[in-house]
């Protein structure tokens, strides 16, 4: 990594702490536990095929914001008193964005695209200033993602202005380009196109954001397995069932994901000779599919708890066995880009996963839950003894 001294506002490149995440990082993303939380609330009011699309397409959309202001902050100088100030701007905007969650694609579209569009594009100017006296290449290839977000911003503007299919186009069309820029380098009319060598990602600082949003999303999931069942109104056998299942499936991603492999992740991350390309697939990318798949799990175990028994319908076995389906496919993708390969263990799971919509039918909604409980912790189990046996190879 180059090391930075020229400017005030960006990151030391070198030192004991050069990777340490700020405070004001964590408390930025207090106001991503609410917009999660939002999310899961959304799906949980209206759980059918046009809210489930929404909820989806408003997870990445938080993902995206989130994921970018990582990337920016892996430059910046979160002690500084300009950058603490940028981020206070960025967490206003942000609860704008999360109270309009549930009114998005209704009467508050304006609202959530507003607040949107202005924190990607405010944090990204204030990036470029910061860069100032940077690497040429480096800001070189910041203004090529402000002509991307410019055109993205755009188009959430004039989507929040629509309604109906044509704000769902235009949304799409924004997000689309938000998604895709950095598969396509940024590339720009008159600048070309970024490599990914130009990324000096700090492996260290990425690697610890990434994990602590999977706390987030677990961490609502916490939240809401124990409200609901403070809600119950009988503590029967049921529900004591119900709630063991729910905090040992969110225990066991917990697992899969920080006892078993993001350790290495990190290693071959910090050592490897291109970290921005693995940055780009494993952490902007891979991740989604796991935070997704955690905030519908949290959903499942509130329709388990408020109703452990009796009929299950196809809705909430979908919702119970495709939050952790889509959990091991975001570390089945995580797993091949950083240990290369396929992970039997994930894809084994994800077999018994698919059995389970048979059997579902036959059980109550706890046994079901329980079930898919079982099926992580056996994962979890295999991932731990494969680590450990590579470690006494």
């Amino acid at each position: 990594m180059t090391a930075h001294t020229s400017s005030t506002l960006l990151r030391s490149r070198t030192g004991d702490h050069h990777g340490r995440v700020g405070f004001i990082e964590l408390f930025f993303d207090l106001v991503f536990v609410f917009a999660v939380t939002q999310i899961s609330h959304l799906l949980l009011a209206h759980p059918d095929l046009e809210h489930a699309l929404q909820s989806a397409f408003l997870l990445v959309a938080l993902w995206i914001v989130w994921i970018y202001t990582t990337w920016a902050t892996n430059w910046l100088d979160c002690e500084a008193a300009p950058t603490r100030l940028m981020m206070f701007a960025l967490m206003a905007g942000g609860l704008v964005l999360a109270a309009a969650i549930p009114g998005a694609f209704g009467e508050r579209g304006l609202y959530f695209a507003a607040a949107y569009a202005l924190m990607q594009n405010g944090r990204n100017l204030f990036l470029l200033y910061a860069l100032k006296d940077g690497l040429p290449n480096e800001r070189k290839n910041f203004w090529r993602i402000q002509a991307w977000l410019m055109l993205s911003g755009a188009l959430w503007i004039a989507g929040g202005l629509a309604d109906g299919e044509t704000r769902w186009l235009l949304w799409g069309l924004a997000l689309l380009c938000e998604f895709a820029s950095p598969w396509l380098g940024f590339w720009t009319p008159g600048m070309g196109r970024s490599s990914t060598e130009d990324w000096g990602v700090d492996p260290d600082h990425m690697s610890e954001r990434a994990g602590l949003f999977i706390i987030i999303a677990l961490g609502e999931s916490v939240i809401l397995i124990g409200v609901t069942f403070a809600a119950a109104n009988t503590w029967d056998f049921a529900h004591a069932n119900a709630l063991a299942g729910a905090f040992v499936g969110a225990a066991a991603m917990w697992w899969m994901y920080f006892a078993t492999i993001s350790e290495d992740a990190h290693h071959t991350f910090a050592t490897h000779s291109d970290p921005g390309r693995l940055a780009r697939v494993g952490y902007t990318y891979a991740h989604i599919p796991m935070v997704a798949g955690i905030v519908l799990s949290a959903v499942g175990n509130e329709l388990l708890l408020a109703h452990p028994t009796g009929h299950i319908d196809a809705v909430t076995t979908l919702i119970l066995l495709g939050g952790p389906a889509l959990y091991l496919v975001g570390l089945a993708w995580f797993y091949s880009v950083f240990r290369g390969g396929l992970a039997w263990s994930y894809l084994t799971g994800l077999a018994a996963l698919g059995l389970c919509w048979f059997a579902a039918p036959h059980m109550e909604p706890m046994w079901l839950g329980a079930l898919t409980t079982g099926i992580l912790i056996v994962i979890a189990a295999w991932e731990t003894f494969a680590k450990s046996k590579q470690e006494h190879a």
